[in-house]
């Protein structure tokens, strides 16, 4: 496969921007575990370009994601930025159809396969009220049945419509879709769902939880959402985030 790709000062600087923010946010999955061989998808809104954005080379592993060698496809499929790297088709179904039509909602996206996250797809009730994180997503999670791999594009409508106005679509049997208008933003949701995911399965492994009442839940997110513009949506935990995965090794910047 050729991998010629073009050098930093062919792009926009609002596009290296958000490639190297991309290029991070695989690293950093990968690091916490949450990578799936060369499969899944976190994928970023270009800057000031309407119906792109950009997306894992297919056939690559997340540590082996770069700035340079992120894909830019536009929503209907086409590449558009001289890439001579594949997409997955099922990445791009998927996100394409949200980027099109949710606008900055979906500026970046992620959809995973880690095991916490998948079992709690797969239980009857879904993300229960048991634990602190969980308690940050109680009415802001949508839910859609499983259909398959998701590679139909008449899915897409479907998938918009049980997402409704939240953030978060767990895909039952399947995994979750996290998305923000940014890409800290997108990070920061998906470690705390992931902390809820794991907790509740640790809960659950014990017998019958004590859910915590919707009138305390309701404070809480309250008191967490005042709270969380201290960090700037994320900004904090993702530069941090980003120092841990430099000092290990810092080639996602070419």
């Amino acid at each position: 496969m050729a991998t010629q790709l073009k050098p930093k000062e062919e792009y926009s600087k609002e596009e290296w921007q958000a490639r190297l923010d991309l290029a991070a946010c695989y690293r950093i999955f990968d690091h916490l575990g949450w990578s799936e061989s060369i499969y899944n998808h976190i994928s970023v809104a270009v800057p000031g370009e309407d119906g792109a954005f950009l997306i894992n080379p297919f056939g690559l592993l997340y540590d082996e994601v770069t700035a340079s060698n992120l894909v830019k496809i536009d929503v209907e499929g086409n590449n558009i930025g001289g890439s001579p790297y594949p997409v997955n088709k099922a990445g791009f179904t998927q996100h394409a159809y949200f980027h099109k039509h949710l606008g900055e909602k979906a500026n970046a996206i992620c959809h995973v396969h880690t095991t916490a996250t998948m079992a709690v797809c797969s239980h009857k009730d879904g993300l229960m009220p048991t634990n602190f994180y969980a308690c940050n997503f109680q009415g802001q999670i949508g839910y859609h049945d499983f259909e398959g791999v998701t590679v139909r594009e008449e899915e897409g409508e479907r998938l918009v419509q049980n997402l409704g106005d939240h953030s978060i679509l767990m895909l039952r049997n399947h995994g979750p879709v996290v998305m923000d208008r940014t890409v800290p933003g997108m990070f920061v949701k998906m470690w705390a769902l992931q902390r809820a995911c794991e907790i509740q399965i640790a809960t659950l492994s014990q017998g019958g939880p004590n859910v915590v009442p919707s009138e305390v839940v309701d404070v809480h997110q309250r008191d967490i959402s005042v709270m969380q513009t201290q960090g700037g949506a994320g900004l904090f935990d993702f530069e941090a985030w980003k120092r841990k995965i430099d000092r290990i090794d810092d080639s996602w910047r070419s």
